[in-house]
């Protein structure tokens, strides 16, 4: 079972699953997929609008003093053969008992629909708004990912060429022992080798911990124990992503996040115009309202009508008319937004792309140097074990070496770094 434990905490870890991993798991990405899924609840709650609103109102009292009333005689009119009514003066009281009132209503907005339509369709805007921020949260995901693997692959890389220094140097410390041995090399040849050698362990255990430190980081990006071993898988595809500047442009602007955000930031302007115009519209419902007092002998113990009210503000001293007209300026600057924001990221896109393949021309003049170094040392290494070259010359062949494979290295690194950087400049995951 311990062994089991072992082989599954060292597997290897591939660039596309380190990606799905981080997708699936990162806490960042799900504080961002919650906040859309609240977004999605605001339209529902926004729709409700549209149907009937139905209130009720109770209100229980003691009043504290009674209510007295006089009804003059003759309040409400004089017949002829009754005589005024009330024929005389007529105390109408209450005593201080406790009363209730009960107020219901249902309103059904009618024109005022206009006015709810245009907030669902604010609020959707919304939500995808949410959309796209949660596409741009993935991305930046997926390339913190893949720079994260690739640091961790560079660290490899180089860790690895300082194991073959090592070994290189353990060889030359062997022949130089035999030498000194033999009296002809000095005991001083032997202690700078043995010094070299010193320096490319001490080396080997810096990179040991960068490793270490690599790949917790990238557990952590992906949302697990980041005391997770894995063991990560060479990319062998060097090969730029794209060639054709044109195409990456068109596909850049058809689904760059930043482009889709500034596409809706102009909807909302547009939405939020549109909503400062409906303050023009009254508020026209048809309504139904029923009152009930208890406890009050004098007035009718149910009051129910049905009908149609309307709510305006006829002058307002210019306050509506001038939310339009900044809701219409707010509307142009979002646009002018938009074409800088497609303007910073074709700008953007076309120097990642030269960077790209500037940085691909670039590994392959590294390769060509650090093959010919590591030509160049074996043939001096032969030359030194046959003693037709002099360790002087070995050792600083052998930095050339090093030389070489930390150049390699680092024009690897600048390759992937810049092809994660054109992937990001398309918009894509």
């Amino acid at each position: 079972m311990a062994a089991q434990e072992h082989a599954d905490a060292a597997a290897v870890l591939t660039l596309d699953q380190a990606i799905q991993l981080a997708l699936a798991n990162n806490r960042n990405l799900k504080i961002v997929s919650l906040s859309l899924d609240n977004s999605r609840e605001q339209v529902s709650i926004a729709r409700t609008q549209r149907l009937p609103a139905f209130n009720s109102y109770v209100f229980g009292s003691q009043v504290l003093t009674p209510l007295n009333f006089i009804v003059p005689a003759g309040q409400f009119g004089k017949y002829p053969g009754i005589g005024p009514i009330p024929a005389q003066n007529t105390p109408i009281g209450n005593s201080p008992a406790p009363s209730a009132y009960i107020v219901a209503s249902a309103v059904q907005p009618l024109l005022t629909l206009h006015k709810v339509n245009l907030q669902v369709k604010a609020q959707q805007l919304t939500v995808e708004q949410g959309a796209e921020n949660l596409r741009n949260t993935r991305i930046g995901l997926v390339d913190q990912v893949r720079q994260a693997y690739y640091s961790v692959l560079e660290i490899q890389d180089a860790l690895r060429a300082t194991q073959a220094s090592i070994k290189q140097y353990e060889e030359l410390d062997r022949i130089t022992l035999e030498f000194v041995s033999q009296k002809v090399a000095l005991e001083s040849d032997s202690l700078a080798v043995k010094a070299k050698l010193a320096e490319q362990r001490y080396t080997l255990l810096q990179y040991s911990d960068k490793l270490s430190t690599g790949k917790e980081n990238l557990n952590d990006l992906l949302g697990r124990d980041i005391m997770i071993d894995f063991e990560p898988q060479q990319v062998t595809d060097i090969a730029p992503v794209e060639d054709n500047l044109a195409d990456a442009q068109a596909r850049a602007l058809a689904q760059h996040p930043q482009i889709k955000l500034g596409e809706i930031s102009v909807k909302q302007a547009d939405m939020q115009r549109r909503l400062a115009k409906s303050q023009y519209v009254p508020d026209i419902n048809a309504a139904f309202h029923y009152i009930s007092p208890f406890g009050v002998n004098f007035l009718p113990s149910n009051v129910a009508a049905v009908g149609v009210e309307m709510t305006w503000v006829p002058f307002d001293w210019g306050k509506r008319r001038d939310q339009v007209n900044s809701a219409a300026i707010a509307l142009d600057q979002s646009r002018l937004n938009l074409e800088e924001t497609k303007s910073q990221v074709l700008l953007n896109l076309d120097n990642q792309f030269r960077l790209l393949h500037e940085a691909r021309e670039a590994v392959s003049v590294a390769q060509a140097q650090r093959d010919a170094s590591q030509q160049k040392m074996r043939e001096v290494a032969s030359q030194y074990q046959q003693q037709t070259a002099l360790l002087r010359d070995a050792l600083q062949q052998q930095a050339a070496v090093e030389a070489a494979n930390s150049s390699y290295s680092q024009a690897l690194a600048n390759f992937w770094t810049a092809k994660a950087n054109f992937q990001k400049a398309l918009g894509e995951e």
